[in-house]
């Protein structure tokens, strides 16, 4: 397969110039008016960030893809689908909300704001996945499903369970309505280290299906110096549906996957489900690789970036564009004093520094993960390429 073209501009700006018009020339010289716009409805799929969280695309970035695509004929939307978890979009009037409150509203983006799969993300379309091994079905949020162009807008960042979030987890994952998303998470279900365990209930609070139970105790020894008896967590798997939200939350690193092969099957599935949204139709991708955070903007908070802010890159194939994005990251200088920086010296004390991941930012920040499985399955399955052409746009 011959490499796929990916466009990119940097972050340098000057007088009467702006980021948004930078990224309208990028997305206009990446091609996307090659697509037939004309009285077509548009999907752009985007983060609308979890309220707390600040380092979510600005609507600023939306409005000026909005603006493209008004201008070509387009009828443009943006829309996201409803959470798995407890939080602030976990269903469609809370959604709306949290939208509105990060800036997301007809008089700054241009456009209405449309939650894909309704208002208790029962909304879907059952969608066949040609070639899919994991995924025969996807359960995609129907708003996405009906719209006749769609494009990816997506901040490209680390992830607590597919080692990054690009283009094909903006669209496989948080293109799944709740059924879908917990069809895509159920490969895997995580267990307590109760040794690690403070009984602090975070895992308690984020958790939405009350598998954590506290009704074992454990002597533990705090920094301090202190012994203290705690109420430790267990996991009940029945209720469990693997949705890794725990994971992130737990400061004491206590709870994990329970096999390495969780990642993996999450990252087939989000390649499964993104080719299911993308086969067939129209679309444009487009990821912005700036405050890149070390988790989701699902969480709650934003962590210290890993690397400094890189620039804009698009391109109407995700799987290259997320190998451009992961290598411009993995080039990248690395910020002191950050989640990877802290997991880099604590694998090098402990002599577990995989030599083959020594200088993988994504990998080494979250080691559990594995972002290749991604990228792999994805080329595998016909969706495109990881080849690459990089094209820099003024």
């Amino acid at each position: 397969m011959e490499p796929s073209k990916v466009y990119f501009c940097d972050l340098h700006t000057q007088m009467g110039d702006g980021l948004p018009n930078k990224l309208k020339r990028l997305i206009k010289a990446a091609g996307i008016e090659q697509i037939d716009f004309e009285n077509k409805y548009v999907a752009i799929k985007m983060h609308l960030g979890e309220p707390g969280n600040l380092s979510f695309l600005r609507p600023n970035y939306a409005r000026a893809v909005v603006d493209v695509v008004r201008e070509l004929g387009g009828k443009p939307f943006i829309t996201d689908c409803n959470t798995l978890y407890v939080g602030g979009r976990k269903n469609a009037l809370d959604h709306l909300d949290s939208a509105y409150a990060n800036g997301f509203n007809p008089f700054q983006t241009g456009c209405h704001t449309i939650i894909a799969d309704g208002l208790k993300g029962l909304d879907e379309v059952e969608v066949p996945v040609e070639g899919g091994e994991y995924v025969k079905n996807a359960k995609i949020g129907r708003a996405l499903m009906d719209a006749d162009v769609v494009i990816s807008l997506t901040h490209f960042k680390g992830h607590e369970q597919a080692g990054f979030g690009g283009a094909m987890k903006n669209l496989g994952m948080g293109g799944g309505s709740r059924a879908g998303k917990m069809e895509q998470h159920a490969a895997g279900k995580p267990s307590v280290s109760q040794k690690r365990c403070i009984g602090c209930r975070q895992c308690e609070k984020i958790c939405a299906h009350g598998a954590f139970s506290f009704d074992q105790t454990h002597e533990h020894e705090f920094a301090n110096g202190k012994v203290r008896e705690v109420h430790v967590a267990s996991i009940d798997h029945s209720k469990c549906v693997g949705c890794g939200r725990c994971i992130a939350v737990c400061n004491q690193d206590a709870i994990r996957p329970d096999y390495n092969q969780a990642a993996e099957v999450l990252n087939y599935k989000i390649a499964e489900y993104t080719k299911a949204i993308v086969n067939g139709r129209p679309c444009f991708h487009i990821s912005l690789a700036i405050d890149v955070s070390p988790n989701c903007d699902c969480h709650d908070e934003n962590d210290k970036p890993i690397v400094g802010d890189i620039g804009f890159f698009a391109s109407f194939d995700p799987v290259a564009l997320d190998q451009a994005c992961i290598d411009a990251v993995q080039a990248a200088a690395a910020l002191p004093d950050t989640e990877y920086t802290h997991m880099h010296d604590k694998l090098e004390e402990a002599g577990e520094l995989d030599e083959a991941h020594a200088s993988d930012k994504l990998h080494i920040t979250h080691p559990d993960t594995d972002w290749k499985s991604c990228i792999d399955h994805a080329e595998t399955i016909g969706i495109g390429t990881h080849k690459y052409e990089l094209i820099r746009v003024k």
